[in-house]
């Protein structure tokens, strides 16, 4: 088990102009080598000498949840960060096998992105937009801030970032436009696929 000190950025699994004219190198620039580092260096900073010392970070994220604030907020943003990026891909997937089988049952992949989309660009405020298995079953939620429903124990299959920093440079106050276009354009579904069959 790593310790709280030994959190590390993990290498982006694509380089940074990867997923344009979708977003940016610039967006990712800020996003992943700013936003995203600087939540990993003060969970780091925060944890050193608690009783988060020894814990890695899925562990500090569960155990801060709802009990101490900062550390919660820094540790959650860099999970969600981390997981985001595995969600995307400059040679996105097709749903496939059991992942295929959830999402007809939801109603079809239109309506699984329709959902997505509307429930994304209705959080007010930052915040983030989910896809979850709950009851054995597809299901949409939508958190503020550093919330996750990982940190409440459900399984996490797919997010997108619709804090500003996420798109504000290249969409500016057009959340609704890249929304559709991350979902139309980059997902990961093999990615969210191996989250499902966990």
């Amino acid at each position: 088990m790593s310790t709280a000190t030994q959190i590390k950025l993990a290498p982006l699994p694509y380089d940074e102009s990867a997923l344009e004219p979708v977003i940016s190198a610039r967006t990712i620039g800020f996003h992943y080598g700013k936003h995203h580092k600087a939540y990993v260096e003060k969970t780091n900073k925060l944890a050193a000498g608690t009783k988060y010392a020894d814990m890695d970070l899925d562990e500090i994220v569960t155990n801060s949840h709802a009990r101490d604030v900062e550390i919660f907020n820094n540790a959650s943003q860099a999970w969600n960060h981390s997981f985001y990026w595995k969600c995307l891909s400059p040679k996105p997937s097709a749903p496939a096998g059991r992942l295929a089988k959830a999402i007809e049952e939801f109603g079809g992949l239109e309506a699984l992105k329709n959902d997505i989309a509307s429930k994304g660009a209705a959080q007010f405020g930052s915040g983030w937009v989910w896809l979850v298995e709950k009851d054995g079953k597809l299901a949409v939620h939508k958190s503020t801030n550093a919330e996750s429903p990982f940190a409440r124990g459900i399984k996490c299959l797919l997010t997108i970032d619709v804090w500003e920093h996420a798109y504000y440079l290249d969409y500016q106050n057009e959340r609704p436009r890249h929304l559709k276009a991350v979902l139309d354009r980059l997902i990961n579904w093999n990615f969210v696929a191996d989250n499902l069959s966990k």
